[in-house]
């Protein structure tokens, strides 16, 4: 019998070695490391469930997600529970020190202020999650980009959220809330009151209002990219049982297939709008004070001063960002309010005799919106009751301090936004309960601290919006203070649930009389 080649021999060492490579690796993914991080964080305080091989908790926090979402609620019950039910009973289980499994990885629930401060005023140490499936599939821009590209980013998008560029804004904002008003008006016309859900107007509003701020004349091309935007979250949602497979947006099912149309028709929508304002700019026209222009403006300084700025495929990607951020977060916030109003009748009542003290019919402006001090304590404390976010995470990409202890680097920190503004050691035994008066000497004073309230996030990263969402918010419910009282439908269901955000799942049927 002749002896096996060199060659071959040489062949079969190196596949035998490769594989035995992989194989430990897979081992290491699966097993070894996760086992290394319980025993780690178990001797620093830190607690959860016993590891289990690679699917951790991820199949009994969907079953507790899907179990609860189908229940309705009373107001005056812990939203919290209800919303991340899962991370709710774990940090009960185990403590305000614990951890899930998100399959072979620690997921920390950081309930912490101090934490908290920490880890948003460092974002080069904590990181956006990445791959992030719904911002790599939907959004992107600033919400997953990181230094140093991030501060380039962040510095070009400023210029457009200043407040004196939104008092420009602010006639493009009532147009569109005027228009909502009036088919109102035409609801009620016949007695004088009518019943209909209001959430479905709320989400066009918002939709409407950052199509006419960010493009401008190109209204309707705009309005087309918010419906197809909504329709890519629904598709997520069904995709959402997918996203722990490996390569799942490539695999052949038809919501798949449905995402990547639309991603490609408004990408093609998006590039065709940005190329017409820049042709129109370089002929030297004028009138582009929307998001979009002053984005394109800002863009051109940055590549005149150091030599690079965002190309097409960046500024496409801001433009999903102002779509996505700007009408979710907006049409939440209203749609709660008129909710908390509708079932605490007094503070509506509170609310509308100050409105009417400082405009009486006529159109707010932007100087008597920023002087509504009931309005604003009763909209911030509605955002602590329902943040538009109700939890965001942040990745470890290496080892690093957090507090007097080391974190090791690969784990996941979660801050569950809705657990914190509910947190009774925080807030007092009344923290599940709506009183606005606890704002009424500012946000610093209703807090044991900056970072126990977060509804815009915290930090560099805060949230660019936020002053063009409580504008819009402001000016919608003042013109429906102006002309509506509203009650509870008795169809109602209480059920918030994290839908991306955090809304009211079965909508938001009202009583609706013209004053």
């Amino acid at each position: 019998m002749e002896g096996i080649s060199p060659l071959l021999l040489a062949i079969s060492v190196v596949a035998f070695t490769s594989l035995a490579a992989i194989a430990f690796k897979v081992v290491n993914w699966v097993w070894l490391r996760p086992k290394k991080y319980e025993k780690y964080l178990n001797e620093r305080g830190y607690h959860a469930n016993p590891y289990r091989l690679l699917r951790g908790d991820i199949l009994e926090y969907a079953a507790m997600g899907e179990e609860n979402r189908l229940k309705q609620i009373k107001a005056s019950d812990n939203v919290s529970f209800h919303a991340l039910p899962y991370i709710h009973s774990i940090i009960k289980k185990h403590g305000k020190k614990a951890f899930i499994w998100f399959g072979p990885t620690p997921s920390i629930q950081m309930t912490d202020p101090e934490h908290i401060r920490e880890i948003m005023s460092k974002p080069n140490v904590f990181h956006k999650m990445h791959p992030d499936p719904l911002a790599d599939t939907i959004l992107g821009g600033l919400l997953s980009s990181e230094d140093p590209k991030w501060s380039r980013d962040r510095r070009i998008m400023s210029p457009a959220f200043h407040l004196e560029k939104l008092k420009t804004m602010l006639p493009a904002i009532q147009q569109t809330c005027d228009e909502m008003i009036k088919k109102w008006e035409m609801l009620v016309l016949e007695t004088g009151s009518a019943e209909f859900d209001v959430f479905p107007n709320l989400q066009d509003l918002s939709g409407d209002v950052i199509s006419r701020t960010a493009f401008g004349s190109n209204y309707k091309e705009g309005r087309r990219i918010f419906i197809l935007q909504k329709e890519q979250i629904d598709l997520f949602h069904q995709l959402l049982k997918f996203v722990i497979i490996p390569g799942w947006r490539y695999l052949p099912l038809k919501a798949n297939k449905r995402m990547n149309t639309v991603c490609k028709e408004i990408h093609t929508l998006l590039r065709g709008i940005i190329s017409k304002r820049q042709k129109s700019m370089e002929m030297g026209e004028v009138g582009n004070d929307d998001l979009l222009g002053i984005l394109l403006k800002s863009n051109s300084v940055e590549i005149k001063e150091n030599g690079i700025g965002m190309d097409i495929e960046e500024v496409i990607k801001e433009c999903k960002l102002f779509y996505f951020a700007g009408s979710e977060t907006t049409s939440n916030l209203v749609v709660w309010t008129l909710i908390m109003l509708s079932m605490h009748p007094e503070w509506q009542a509170r609310a509308r005799e100050e409105v009417v003290q400082a405009f009486g019919s006529r159109t707010p402006d932007f100087d008597g919106l920023n002087h509504l001090k009931i309005v604003t304590m009763v909209l911030q404390e509605v955002l602590r009751l329902y943040p538009p976010v109700p939890l965001f995470t942040r990745s470890l990409p290496k080892d690093a301090e957090l507090g007097k202890i080391v974190l090791p680097g690969g784990i996941i920190i979660a801050v569950p936004v809705i657990l914190l503004h509910h947190d009774p050691d925080i807030w007092g035994k009344d923290s599940l309960e709506f009183r606005p008066e606890r704002f009424s000497e500012g946000v610093s004073s209703a807090t044991k601290g900056k970072y126990s309230y977060i509804p815009f996030g915290g930090g560099p990263r805060v949230c660019i919006g936020q002053n063009f969402a409580m504008v819009e918010a402001k000016l919608a419910l003042t013109m429906i203070l102006q002309r509506f009282q509203f009650q509870l439908s008795p169809s109602y269901v209480h059920a918030p649930f994290p839908i991306v955000t955090l809304q009211p799942q079965y909508g938001a049927p009202l009583v609706v009389h013209q004053l």
